[in-house]
């Protein structure tokens, strides 16, 4: 063998630019659009395959190469991830390809010095169990995150959220729009009660699924994002605005309704987006928040009396959610926990000024 194949190279080639700062969805989108049908859903197995059980994958190098933590060249950790995914986790992988265009890939990456010691750690690999060294590792999670959503959402839920995090998400077709979008988020347009005619603000529109919910359900729908580019596909019927959300709003009207579908850490989509784990940190979660109360408060100088605001996250952490509407008149606040509820993870409260406080739906 001379080269290694085009699916494997541009699984490489994604997976390296993944570590710097890129987005597997994204990339593989581009990246695999020239593919074979097998061979795109192959490589879309082993680049996220690679990113949801990562730290298990860099574990196993250690284990099969007798080194605790060795030090390696991204693109030879890159290629051994690849070989042992291939090896231990996916079927109807042949040995000796997995083995041989990791080799491969390693040399193409002008790392030949690494080749036989990539070679030499491939071939020991197997399916016997492994004892792993901690549940972080074992679940595949970075152990502050485990250790939050245990303290509160309880341990076997925790369990449940890093278990969904490792599945292949299902996809989804909104009904009303015909867009392919995710069930759990299909659940938050909807908390807004929109009658037709209302005027309606949804001021992180991008990409435009949940616009085109409000459009569907009858609102005059204003959507606005940080960047004119990312309102591209954002239904036209709506009036598009491109805006940073966390800046004075330029409008002179009150809205019947506004939507907050906050930008955030979106730790309740780690099954679709499993790069996030493993470059998120505790520190970030405080700049969204602080980002994200910004955005609210803007957003609640623009709503009409009696009207309503929804503030969305898909996020699960607390400092994301319930501290940034703590003190507001929140009449409901929704929760959607993956492993327990389908699709995503989201939370969402429904801001009603002047109506009597609600219940949680936990």
């Amino acid at each position: 063998m001379t080269a290694a194949s085009p699916l494997r190279e541009i699984s490489f080639d994604i997976l390296k630019k993944v570590q710097g700062g890129g987005y597997a969805s994204d990339l593989l989108r581009r990246g695999t659009a020239g593919l074979p049908t097998r061979d795109a859903a192959l490589a879309e197995s082993i680049v996220f395959g690679c990113l949801r059980r990562q730290s298990q994958l860099d574990f196993l190098i250690g284990h099969y190469s007798g080194r605790v933590s060795p030090k390696l060249d991204e693109e030879v950790r890159i290629a051994l991830r690849m070989g042992i995914f291939q090896l231990r986790y996916l079927d109807r992988i042949p040995a000796h390809a997995a083995v041989a265009e990791s080799v491969e890939l390693v040399k193409r990456a002008r790392k030949k010095s690494a080749a036989g010691f990539v070679n030499a750690i491939l071939r020991k690999v197997n399916r016997e169990p492994i004892v792993w060294p901690d549940r972080g590792t074992e679940l595949c999670i970075p152990v502050w995150l485990l250790q939050q959503w245990e303290e509160y959402y309880g341990v076997p839920a925790a369990e449940g959220i890093a278990q969904a995090a490792l599945a292949e998400p299902e996809s989804y077709i909104n009904s009303a729009t015909g867009r392919q979008q995710d069930i759990g988020a299909q659940t938050i347009v909807p908390l807004l009660c929109i009658e037709s005619g209302m005027t309606v603000l949804d001021l992180c529109a991008a990409p435009g699924n949940k616009t085109a919910q409000a459009l569907a359900a009858g609102g005059k729908v204003t959507a606005c994002d940080r960047y004119l580019r990312r309102l591209a596909d954002v239904p036209a019927e709506a009036a598009r605005v491109a805006l940073d959300a966390a800046e004075p709003l330029p409008f002179f009207v009150k809205f019947d309704r506004i939507l907050v579908d906050a930008p955030c850490s979106g730790t309740g989509t780690l099954s679709r987006n499993p790069e996030i784990k493993w470059r998120l940190g505790p520190a970030a979660l405080g700049e969204f928040a602080s980002r994200q109360r910004r955005i609210l408060e803007n957003a609640l100088a623009c709503l009409a009396p009696g009207g309503k605001l929804v503030y969305a996250t898909c996020s699960l952490e607390r400092l994301e959610n319930e501290d940034v509407v703590a003190g507001l008149p929140v009449a409901e606040i929704v929760h959607r926990i993956p492993g327990r509820d389908p699709g995503d993870g989201f939370f969402a409260a429904v801001i009603s000024p002047g109506a009597a406080s609600g219940g949680i739906t936990p």
